[in-house]
């Protein structure tokens, strides 16, 4: 089964062609980091411009790339959502009037479940299975026992983890995005800021307090004109952000006993959780997908799309006129 998905929650337009719920074909990914640079952080009116700017050229390479035309796509997929309102619109609508042209059935896919099924590319999935989920919206714990079948254990009760990153990038003024800035510098420092417990009940998580603390210190710091090492306080921070994480992964793990441990999100290609999720105890197959499927793109949505067919062939398919006649409630 061929698929041709769409990718427009946020700041990268992204169409990829894949087959069988496995491999990828073509992975075309228009990213717009340089433009929202300019103002520190994503501007959704920007992004949906953006995006019906280079949506045509990404369509028409993701079919150059993988050698196929209009009739041998078999479904269209495309995000429908979370994300930016406009930057959602966009890709719809354009996966639609594909869709429409061509006669080819269209279903939505829930943006975090692509996440998580770009696990599958890397490695086919082991049920039960545990998914951790870290972005810039995002910080859960997901047992799925099967395809497409979702629990969810934990949540954050504030802020996501990736969240955190950009402000903290933000107050150490290192640029955006701030995820890898942040990254980065946190390599060269050593953790000897003290940073709060922020260990919250159950399964959840909490990113607020440390964030407010990371700020609430370098203005202190600032207002005694006092040096702040902006390397050994990112260093601090990112042990303390993957502490609880760990931590809480640990306990999921040894609850639920599942097969594998998948990572998903785009903090998924952060440096220290590839470095050190490994030392979890308890013999665990762990993957964590490729670099460039950890950040949007639109192939995990087209792997996605192959089980989500299969289990429920109605599930958000759209009439033409742009109906929904079925949802499916994901609840993640």
């Amino acid at each position: 089964m061929i698929i041709l998905s769409v990718e427009t929650s946020c700041d990268e337009t992204s169409v990829a062609i894949t087959k069988d719920g496995q491999d990828v074909l073509s992975n075309v990914v228009l990213s717009q980091m340089n433009t929202h640079a300019l103002y520190g952080g994503v501007v959704p009116e920007i992004a949906s411009r953006e995006h019906v700017k280079g949506i045509h050229q990404v369509f028409k390479k993701a079919m150059e790339e993988a050698d196929v035309t209009a009739k041998d796509i078999d479904l269209v997929a495309v995000t429908q959502g979370p994300g930016l309102i406009g930057s959602l619109l966009v890709g719809i609508n354009a996966a639609k009037a594909f869709a429409f042209a061509h006669q080819k059935p269209i279903i939505g896919v829930h943006h975090i479940v692509g996440h998580i099924y770009a696990n599958q590319i890397e490695k086919p999935m082991q049920f039960p299975l545990l998914a951790l989920v870290i972005s810039g919206g995002h910080t859960e714990l997901i047992l799925m026992k099967g395809h497409y079948d979702f629990v969810r254990l934990g949540k954050t009760e504030d802020d996501a983890i990736g969240e955190a990153y950009d402000k903290i990038a933000r107050v150490l003024e290192i640029g955006y995005p701030g995820g890898p800035k942040v990254d980065a510098i946190a390599q060269k420092g050593q953790p000897v800021y003290k940073m709060p417990d922020v260990s919250v009940k159950d399964l959840n998580f909490s990113y607020s307090g440390l964030k407010s603390h990371i700020i609430n210190l370098h203005h202190h710091h600032h207002q005694k004109n006092e040096p702040v090492n902006k390397e050994d306080l990112a260093a601090s921070f990112q042990q303390a952000a993957f502490k609880q994480i760990f931590e809480k992964t640990q306990i999921a793990i040894e609850k639920y006993h599942p097969k594998q441990l998948v990572i998903a999100g785009g903090v998924a290609s952060n440096s220290y959780i590839r470095k050190h999720i490994h030392t979890l105890k308890d013999s665990i197959d762990v993957v964590i997908p490729a670099f460039e499927y950890c950040t949007d793109n639109a192939a995990m949505i087209g792997i996605a799309a192959y089980y989500q067919w299969q289990k429920n062939p109605h599930s958000f398919s759209m009439n033409f006129n742009g109906e929904a006649r079925h949802s499916i409630e994901f609840n993640i």
